[in-house]
């Protein structure tokens, strides 16, 4: 973080000025922006894939290392559960909730990036379990990504990975959601 005449902020003050109100509410921001842009990525990139592709017919776009096929899954990854997509449903709605609330807590930039893009990804195939066919709280999520011996997915399901792997870097670092370090809490 910047501070007032270019001087760069150590993580202590960054911490500090988080827990001011104008620092608190930048990181909110951040939160809401991070999240608003990667669910805006995650439908956009979904509605391409239902308007261009047909499924079963893939088609390549990176060599033999991502091809782009369109499924739609009623289950969760690995297409397990898929007689129980209302409980998926349930479940996403209540991590959607838990996810904004912490997002909402973050007390550093990376906290507040991480929690966005993990209420993104949530969300993304959230909104697909509620709009899509065959209708409400029943919808099947839209993949479309394939890797080599790896199940289709989607932008949203790579948004829960990348947010898991920040989230578990911060804990690597001791840093916890309010923005200290695990020597601050001794």
């Amino acid at each position: 973080m910047q501070a007032a005449g270019g001087a760069s902020l150590s993580d202590a003050d960054e911490s500090s000025v988080a827990s001011s109100g104008t620092g608190k509410a930048r990181l909110r921001l951040l939160f809401a922006v991070v999240a608003i842009v990667c669910l805006i990525a995650d439908q956009v990139a979904k509605a391409l894939a239902v308007a261009h592709l047909t499924p079963g017919e893939p088609r390549r776009l990176v060599g033999s290392l991502l091809r782009l096929d369109l499924t739609r899954n009623p289950g969760a990854a690995f297409s397990t559960g898929t007689s129980h997509t209302e409980w998926f449903a349930a479940l996403a709605i209540i991590a959607t909730v838990v996810a904004i609330w912490y997002g909402l807590k973050a007390g550093t930039r990376a906290w507040a990036v991480a929690l966005g893009i993990l209420t993104a990804g949530i969300a993304g195939n959230l909104v697909d379990r509620i709009v899509r066919a065959p209708g409400g709280f029943r919808g099947h999520v839209v993949d479309f990504l394939e890797l080599p011996h790896w199940p289709i997915f989607n932008v949203a399901d790579v948004c829960i990975t990348v947010a898991a792997v920040l989230i578990l870097l911060q804990a690597a670092r001791g840093e916890r959601l309010s923005g200290s370090g695990d020597e601050d809490e001794r």
